[in-house]
Order: C-alpha cells, then structure tokens, then sequence
C-alpha cells in the first residue's frame, strides 16, 4: 500500500476547525487554459476552499498567449510567461497581499527562461513558506533542468510529490532531505462504482464494450499502438468502440497542426477499424469527463515513454474504479501494482491486443481489478487531498517559524535587476522586405540605392534566434528569421563555395571579389541556427549549408572571418559535438589565432595585430569560447588577457565606453582615433564580456557589459542617446560633434543584439544568482 502524507483523527479535526492558515495563492497554469496543469491547479483550489471555508484562496495564473485567458474571479493575478519582469510584479502583489502559504505547481515547460528558470526569481522574491507540488521528476536531467531543481529545492519550504518512485528520486537524483518531502496523491473527482452501462447511451454505444483514452492529444501518447492493436481485438469482440478523447495539445497544434490526428484517422482506415473508433476531438469539462470515464469498460494508456511520475488521466478513471490497460511508465507501474490494473510493454500492439482480449474474456478477474482500484481511489478524492496539502501547509508554516522572512523587504538599486530599454522590432519591420535587411538608411527610412549584403542578413538571423530565446514565438519572429535563412541559403555560391555579400534591389549579385568578413558571419550565422534554433527546418538547412561552406574558412587570412567562424564553430558544437571535421577545424583557426597574437603581442600591446580597426572584441571572444570548450587554459587565458586590455584602452577617464574611432583606428604606436565611434564596437564588446562572465562568473565582466551597452542609451563622449525610443533603431554613429542621424541596419542591428543578450544574461543572473549557458 503506498504511503500517503495523511493527518488522522483529532489532527485531522484541528486542521479544519483551528488552521491558521488563512490565505493560500495557488501559482501555475490555471482553467481556462486547456492544459493538465491548469485543470490540476482549478481542481486542487476549489477543494482546498470547499475543505477550508474560512481561508482565502486565490489564484496567479500564467499566461503562455499574450491576450490572456477569460479567467474566473480566483484568478486575482497575471504572469506573462516569457517576461521576467511579471514575476517579480507577482511576487510583490503576493508579499503586500498578506499571503500565508504560497502553493506552486512546477512542471518543466509552463514557465519562462532556461529550464524555465524564471520562476526561480519569483520564489527569491517571496516573503513566506512556499508548499512546491513537482508534476516532473526526471531522472537524467540536463544540466540546466539539474540546476532548476536544485534550486527549487532550496527556495521551497516543502516539497510535494504524487508517487513512491517520485520521493526516492528527489532523493536518489537531487538530494532533497527526505524530511522535507510529502507523498500526496494526485486528485481525484469523487464518483460512484457503477455500471458502465448507464452512461452508454449518452454518446451512442449502449451495447457496445467502450475502450477508452482521453487527454491532451500528441505524439508520445501512443495511440497508434492502440489502434495497430484493434483489428485483432475487434475479430473477437466486434461490438468494441475505441474513443479517444480530448483536443490536440496546443503546442502540438501550433507546431504540426493536427497532423498526428489526422494520421490517426488514415492508419484507423487502413486497418479497416474506422467503423470501431470514435475521435472527440475537444477539451472536455469535469462533468462530461466523468460521464466519458463512467462509460468506458476499459482504460487504456498507451504512453511511449517511461518518464512519467504523474499522470492525471491515470488516477482520474483508476479513481473511478475503471480496468486500466497501461504501458510501465513510473505511475503506471507503481498506481497498477498488486491486481490494481494490467502492464503492457512499450509500443506492443499484439500485448495490447492479447491483454484486452483476456479481459474481456474474464469477467471476474476484470471486476476485481476494478474493485481494488476504486478502494485504493478514495484516498484519492480531492476532499481527501485537500487535508493533506493543508497538513503539508501547517508544516511549512510551523517549519518557517522564527525564519520566516518579513512581509516587505526594500532594496537598493544594485539589488534590483536593471530596467532594460524595450525590445522593438519596428524598424528591424521597416528595414525587411521578402528579400532580406536593407543595409543603410535615409534617417529611418531604407535606403534602396544601397540593396543588401550577407553580413547584415547573418545578424539579422542571429537575432530572430535571440529573440526566440527570450521567448518571442510570434509568426512575425518566424517570418522574419525565414527571409534572412533564405537570404544565406541564395547568398552561397556553390561553384566557389563561398557567400556574395552585395546584392543590388533589382536583386543582382554586386561583389567581384567576395568578403572574407562575410564568410565567417554568415558561419557565425548558420552554427547558431544548428546550436540554437528549435526549429528543426532552421537547423537542417543551416546544418547543410555550414557543411558546404566550412572548408573555405580555412584558406582565409582575415583573423576576423576566423573568429566569426569560431564563434559560429561553438554554437554548433553545442549540438553536434560528435562533428570531428569541425573540432579539427576549431583546433587549426584557434591555433591561427594563438600564433598572431603570440607574434605581434608585447608588454603595452596585447593584441592580435598591428591596429586596431574594428569589431574588434570577437577576436578574444572567439579565443575564450574555443578556449572553455577545448578545455585548453592557455588559450582560455589569452583571451581573458586580451579582451581585459582592450575593455581598459576603451575605457574614458570618466568611466564611460569609448571605443576606437574608425576615423584613423588606433595602430601601435599612433594616435588613437577617438572618433568616428560605430555601434558595432559596443556591441562586440557587450558579447564578449558576456562570453567571459558566463566562463568565469566574474561580476567585472558582467559591469563592462553594461557600461558598453550604455553608450548605446547616452553614457558616452558627447551625452547623446544612439538608440531612438520613437523608431525602435539605431543611429549610426557618434561623431566629434553630433550624432550620424541615419538608422541603417548595421547599427540597429547591433542594438538589438546588445539589448537581447543583455536580457537573455540578466534575466539568468535574476533566476540563478549565477552565469549558467544559455544552452546545454
């Protein structure tokens, strides 16, 4: 019998009459939002409140579409998931509300940032005991999900989980203290063991034997299996319907529509079994659902994988008293145990065959399957439930005790997370038509005469995949990132294997003799699509195209085309690791590398060439990242060496940026060219010094970041803001006496950049306290 954290007699009577617990804010997904989560929090709110009449019970919903949910009146607060800032709004609304007990649902996914990491920063903000139910325990998570849990093991005063294997592997994987655990069981609708028969007419199939699989349709579920398995079942028991219950989960059905549905039907076909299946193909209520459950003879779960600790369509019609079918993942193997349902072997259609046939066949075993289910689920109902989490609330409370943090805290300036500028794509929108980044600008209007080039659709494409990260999956983002994928994928010459850079606006190749610039940018470009884009028709073209162009890079003599090429390298080591022509490739331009700096560098002069022109921080960057991900400290080092000396020579007396002006540049032993500045400089220097945080956790690295990115919003020589609120893009430049008025893409673009991974890296420093990878 499984353990459950349950109080009993007179415990029990002092929880309901005398818990001082008085106000309760439920924090996830929240009806009606059509997933699990949501249904799971609605349900376990309205219980608590039913159990406890006299505590306030409130809901903070998070929203994952930007026009929010029509929500019911518990919901008193809204988080917009991919904004961090509106966690810590949540978080202050908690503290000034005199919350008692905050109860949140944690499922990988439902929240924000790396491994949804910006919960994180929600709970470093709370002022009382935070009760955390886990609906995911995985047991090899990545080193980001590892790093999540951890730290939600550490923020949450109590920790809850639905099964047995889930309490061992918080222990077994993440080290939680066991004391700090409870084992609650997953809700359940409290309903009568009857007859299926008496809700079989409601949908049609009295007198038929009722299979039945409900929930959020996608791909793991395995339903196919079930219906490979059907003509078998049906030459025997010809009176069987299958339903299959419930809509396509909307992020199935934002990315591949209903094509696994669709697939469904075709393979129902052709297995001659359409006459015995029924699709409903909607998001049901809790009454229909129960009348669904109540028709159904047998339950199937068919799931593909064995990671999963919970399932609520599981304990929903177990709890019902319902013969389960199941495939061995963790709940199931553990719920099912002891002649309380059947196992099946992953993806077996003939096991499913020969264990629902056997079933039917046996009326008495079935039956007393059914029963010991139904006595198991009523430690499950969600009255039953509900004492339990305000058991585990009271403890949390008595735990926090003298520790329990103040209800308001103020800080200073230096302990808030800095009000970055907003992100606008408007005049990125302007400088786009359907052939890619116009380069230069009349003011803010796009200059034709100009046309494009290759170096400024690379960026561009950089920056969709930023923007994606910092979780803007708009149509409009996706459109954009298509047009500069397709601008690369045209730009390459396959006869010389390398990329045009200029094109006119009548769409004709301008350059006679192609960039080496351009080369490492467009493989900068293509390598972070493979690294970094989700979107497998991103990764597949680039992956194809960087293939093609990589053996070039290796005949250039640009060390800049070099260290795009690095950089471009590492990202698409970050998912092709096992690549060894590409490792070669990094080992022979980081020694390039090495061996120019090795040869001009000398004491007052640390760097890679005689000048210093422009772009100039990717040159240490590139050296940094090789130098990390090779594991070779010596070129680690250098680079560290080399991108401090330039942040310090860029360094004013007044302590703003000042990069090298490109009205002379800077060579050794000249004058220093204080003017004309270019965005470009601020922008190199914002991402390598990120580079160095992320590798060194380094606080002076993440300082010099923002001093550069300041330059760009007025802290520079002449006081003047480069980034224009009213366009959303960028002038191009900072002469001795004024601004350069125009807005080309070069230096929007090198805004935005700056801006979307300042972001993306404070928004980690908020969550984690520490520099981690944006990606594993």
């Amino acid at each position: 019998m499984i353990e459950h954290l349950r109080p009993h007699g007179p415990t029990e009577k002092i929880l309901k009459e005398h818990s001082k617990v008085r106000k309760i804010a439920f924090v996830a997904d929240y009806l009606p939002r059509k997933c699990g989560i949501a249904t799971f929090t609605s349900d376990l709110l309205t219980a608590v409140a039913a159990a406890y009449p006299q505590s306030n019970c409130l809901s903070v919903s998070v929203n994952d579409l930007k026009a929010g949910y029509a929500y019911p009146e518990a919901v008193r607060f809204e988080i917009e998931e991919q904004d961090i800032s509106s966690y810590l709004r949540a978080a202050d609304f908690l503290n000034i509300s005199n919350v008692d007990i905050v109860c949140l649902q944690h499922e990988f996914g439902i929240f924000g940032g790396t491994a949804g990491g910006h919960i994180l920063a929600f709970l470093r903000e709370l002022r009382m005991p935070v009760v955390t139910t886990l609906h995911t325990v995985l047991r090899e998570p990545r080193a980001d999900q590892r790093l999540v849990m951890r730290e939600l093991i550490s923020l949450s005063t109590r920790l809850v989980v639905m099964s047995e294997r889930g309490r061992r592997m918080m222990g077994e994987v993440y080290g939680a203290p066991e004391g700090k655990i409870d084992l609650i069981p997953h809700g359940i609708p409290d309903v009568g063991f009857v007859d299926p028969s008496y809700f079989k007419d409601q949908f049609g199939v009295e007198g038929k034997v009722v299979l039945l699989t409900f929930g959020l349709l996608s791909p793991n579920k395995g339903i196919q299996n079930v219906l490979n398995a059907l003509p078998e079942i049906v030459s025997e028991f010809p009176e069987v319907v299958y339903i299959v219950l419930g809509a396509t989960h909307p992020n199935e059905l934002r990315e591949h529509g209903e094509a696994y549905r669709l697939s469904l039907e075709m393979l129902a076909k052709k297995n001659n079994v359409e006459k015995n299946v029924i699709f409903y193909n909607r998001f049901v209520d809790l009454e229909n659902l129960k009348e669904f459950i109540g028709a159904d003879d047998l339950y199937i779960t068919p799931y593909l994988n064995e990671a999963q600790i919970t399932s609520g369509t599981l304990a929903y019609t177990f709890g019902a008293g319902k013969a389960v079918i199941s495939t061995p993942y963790w709940h199931a193997a553990e719920l099912l145990a002891d002649d309380r349902g059947v196992l099946v072997p992953f993806g077996d259609a003939p096991a499913i065959a020969r264990e629902v046939i056997a079933l039917l066949r046996d009326d008495t075993r079935r039956h007393a399957i059914r029963k010991n289910a139904y006595k198991l689920g009523r430690e499950m109902i969600w009255s039953n439930v509900a004492q339990q989490y305000m058991h585990s609330f009271e403890l949390s409370r008595l735990q926090a005790g003298a520790q329990a943090r103040k209800s308001l805290a103020t800080k200073t300036l230096d302990q808030k997370p800095r009000e970055l500028p907003e992100l606008k794509p408007n005049h990125l929108l302007r400088m786009t038509d359907s052939t890619g980044i116009f380069q230069h600008a009349i003011f803010s209007v796009p200059n034709f005469l100009e046309g494009y080039c290759t170096d400024d659709n690379a960026r561009a494409f950089i920056l969709t995949i930023l923007l994606g990260e910092l979780g803007d999956d708009s149509e409009q983002v996706r459109t954009l990132a298509t047009t500069y994928a397709a601008f690369l994928h045209h730009a390459f010459d396959r006869e010389t294997l390398r990329f045009h850079n200029f094109m006119s606006f009548d769409r004709r190749w301008m350059d006679r003799e192609q960039s080496e610039d351009s080369q490492g940018r467009a493989l900068w470009a293509l390598g972070t699509a493979v690294g970094r884009s989700p979107f497998r028709s991103f990764q597949m073209m680039a992956g194809q195209l960087f293939a093609l162009a990589l053996p070039t890079l290796t005949t250039l003599t640009s060390p800049r085309a070099w260290a795009f090429g690095l950089i471009g390298i590492h990202e698409y080591l970050h998912r092709l690791s096992g690549d060894s022509m590409v490792s070669q490739t990094r080992d022979l331009l980081t020694c390039r590398l090495m061996e120019i700096l090795d040869k001009t560098s000398q004491p007052g002069w640390e760097w890679f060439e005689e000048s210093l022109s422009y772009d100039n921080a990717k040159l240490p960057h590139a050296l940094i990242l090789s130098g990390q991900a090779t594991g070779q400290q010596a070129v680690f080092e250098r680079g560290l060496q080399t991108l401090r000396w330039l942040t310090e020579l860029q360094l004013s007396e007044k302590g703003h940026f000042r990069p090298i002006g490109t009205n002379g540049f800077y060579r050794r032993g000249g004058t220093r060219a204080n003017f004309d500045q270019q965005p470009i400089e601020a922008q190199s220097t914002v991402s390598a010094c990120l580079a160095a945080y992320r590798a060194t956790s380094d606080r002076w690295w993440f300082k010099q970041a923002q001093r550069a990115f300041d330059w760009f919003i007025g802290w520079n020589d002449l006081g003047l803001e480069l980034y224009s609120p009213e366009t959303g893009g960028c002038l191009d430049g900072l002469h001795v006496d004024r601004v350069n008025s125009n807005q080309g893409a070069e230096s929007t673009l090198a805004f935005l950049l700056s801006l979307a991974e300042l972001q993306l890296a404070q928004n980690m420093l908020t969550s984690f306290k520490q520099p981690i990878a944006s990606k594993e």
